[in-house]
């Protein structure tokens, strides 16, 4: 599904303008009670009359049956290959909190956790505990660190902390100790290379020192994946001919922005917000790429609360408007990947995709839905041409060949 295609070769600039609006985990599945998707359940009169002007159809992030991370599914919808460009969640993480990471150093992103009486997983979220507690918890264990000066652990929001492994080394791979599920134990990090024996001792040491640390408060243990070290990727603007800006409350997705090489634009912690510096640098001029992030879908569907991410999608809906109004010359609705609620986490489904220009009228497409959208002119395309789509429609590609 991944095209092979060097795009470099025929971008050019221009003065149309461009807004990616990445909805984290949009597509869904049908309730069993009900057999309809939460896209299905919700009211979405912009997002319908929308699709009904755009070009539609259903993209896969990595190939069919692979259930992408958020990593690999914002990567794909960007124009990286997934599979050749593999970014690991931490350095994302670090990047995204505005830490800066030497080239031998390791970052993990990490989840508190609540374990039962023999230490097997019984939240991985530790209750979704609030920014403020987890700040609290990750400067404990900051502290401890300190005296084994391997260590940093820095706060990110809610149950999320970053761990920053000093002097691990570059190039490094290690397995995760999130199991990804609950029920069972943390498991032990395993090196992957010949070299990366001592960061695989040095995340199980950590982590055991955590959960002794953490044994009586809210948090009982730790899990960490996405260990890895910074690799650059190469840049977005040169790649395109474009200006980009980037603008996301979570820190991941900010991360990745940076390391693309986007301007990271400073906002708040909610969409409305986002939207308000969406529109104050669009009426600057100074950017013609807009890559706008939006979360709550994601985090509804990975809590299984199906009714949660109808009031997300909802919710997203309601601000469609305010986009509009700035009228781009191409708006682009997409999802990294589908986080059903009857899953409770990312899963392998097409998800939703909706291209909006002056160049489109229409597929027939009666509204922004999974069953509806495949029946759309973009058909079931691989995510990594939607940013071929967006210039054509800017009218921001030459001519291939003679």
């Amino acid at each position: 599904m991944t095209t092979q295609f060097d795009i470099r070769r025929i971008a050019r600039a221009g003065e149309s303008r461009i807004i990616l609006l990445i909805a984290d985990g949009l597509g869904g599945y049908p309730h069993p009670d009900t057999g309809r998707s939460e896209l299905e359940a919700a009211r979405l009169p912009n997002l319908d009359a929308l699709a009904r002007e755009s070009a539609c159809g259903l993209t896969v992030p990595v190939a069919p049956g692979i259930t992408p991370g958020s990593g690999p599914g914002h990567l794909a919808l960007l124009g990286y290959d997934p599979v050749r460009h593999h970014v690991g969640r931490g350095v994302m993480e670090a990047l995204g909190v505005g830490l800066d990471l030497a080239e031998e150093d390791a970052a993990a992103r990490g989840n508190f956790c609540i374990v039962d009486n023999v230490g097997r997983l019984v939240d991985r979220r530790a209750g979704r505990i609030s920014s403020e507690r987890g700040a609290e918890l990750a400067d404990l264990l900051d502290r401890i660190e300190r005296s084994h000066g391997e260590v940093s652990v820095h706060g990110v929001r809610g149950h999320r902390f970053v761990a920053v492994f000093r002097g691990a080394g570059s190039n490094l791979e290690v397995t995760d100790t999130d199991p990804g599920l609950e029920g069972c134990r943390p498991l032990r990090s395993e090196p992957l290379t010949e070299n990366s024996g001592d960061l695989a001792a040095a995340v199980n040491a950590f982590a055991a020192r955590a959960g002794h640390a953490l044994k009586d408060s809210q948090a009982q243990a730790v899990v960490l994946r996405g260990i890895s070290s910074p690799t650059p990727l190469p840049s977005f603007a040169d790649r395109y001919m474009l200006h980009p800006a980037a603008i996301a409350a979570y820190p991941m997705y900010r991360g990745l922005a940076k390391l693309a090489g986007m301007e990271v634009l400073d906002t708040g912690d909610d969409f409305g917000q986002e939207i308000a510096t969406l529109s104050a640098a669009f009426s600057t001029g100074s950017h013609d790429f807009f890559f706008l992030h939006y979360k709550p879908a994601d985090a509804a569907g990975e809590d299984g609360d199906f009714e949660a991410k109808v009031e997300a999608m909802e919710a997203l809906d309601s601000k469609i408007p305010a986009i509009l109004q700035l009228e781009p010359d191409v708006l682009i609705v997409a999802g990294d990947h589908s986080t059903p609620a009857v899953v409770g986490g990312h899963s392998w489904h097409p998800v939703p995709i909706a291209v909006n220009s002056k160049l489109t009228r229409g597929d027939g497409v009666p509204e922004f839905t999974e069953r509806a959208v495949r029946d759309g002119s973009l058909g079931t395309m691989a995510a990594t041409s939607v940013m071929a789509l967006a210039l054509a429609h800017g009218g921001r590609l030459n001519k291939y060949g003679p």
